[in-house]
């Protein structure tokens, strides 16, 4: 018997054919590998970019002297007059969380001296966070403030920081009066005078009446 040595062009043919067979599927599930990596990825980022979002406010109301101001609205609005938890360096600056009309972004101001709405001449910091956020609410109840966070079409995010207490308010204290000092009675020697009897007063003369 003779051996083979090569294929026969049919051989090489179903061997093509065969390959154009599977070659496509796992081009087709290549991309789908990395379509479902770059939505895996795409998923960390988010998620990464919420917990920090979430450490960062958490962090900042934390850090407080416990003046904060809470205004509420469609969406509530939180500043932080004297903030420990600065991302610029700033020495115990102010720092708001609000929603901006635009696309509904939450945004972090922080500065110095500033008030809201901010002015040309304000330098402030501010960072776009979070666009397209449909619900911001803020409770406090004496030492616990709440957060309420979620963006469109994703899980809320809710956390609690505790022991923010407010700064106690100082009391003016009411000038002290001068005392009065007693005057010293001194004890003197008096000679007792024999009593009188008062003389009774005398009778008024009558006028004689009139002829």
């Amino acid at each position: 018997m003779r051996k083979r040595a090569a294929f026969t062009l049919i051989e090489v043919l179903i061997a093509i054919a065969l390959m154009g067979l599977i070659l496509p599927a796992l081009y087709q599930s290549v991309d789908l590998l990395r379509e479902s990596n770059r939505q895996l990825y795409d998923h960390l980022q988010k998620s990464k970019q919420e917990a920090e979002i979430a450490k960062t406010f958490f962090l900042d109301i934390a850090s407080s002297d416990g003046n904060l101001t809470i205004r509420n609205g469609e969406y509530d609005r939180i500043c932080i007059e004297r903030c420990q938890n600065s991302l610029y360096g700033l020495n115990r600056p102010k720092v708001c969380w609000i929603v901006l009309k635009k696309e509904n972004t939450l945004a972090r101001v922080e500065g110095e001296g500033y008030r809201l709405p901010t002015n040309t001449e304000d330098k402030v910091a501010v960072d776009l966070l979070l666009p397209h956020v449909t619900l911001f609410d803020i409770y406090r109840n004496k030492g616990e403030v709440l957060v309420l966070l979620q963006q469109e079409k994703k899980e809320p995010l809710v956390f609690m920081v505790e022991g923010v207490t407010q700064p106690k308010k100082k009391k003016k204290k009411k000038p002290k009066k001068p005392k009065l000092k007693q005057a010293t009675t001194t004890e003197t020697n008096t000679t007792a005078l024999p009593s009188e009897p008062i003389p009774s007063p005398s009778p008024s003369p009558t006028l004689p009446a009139e002829i």
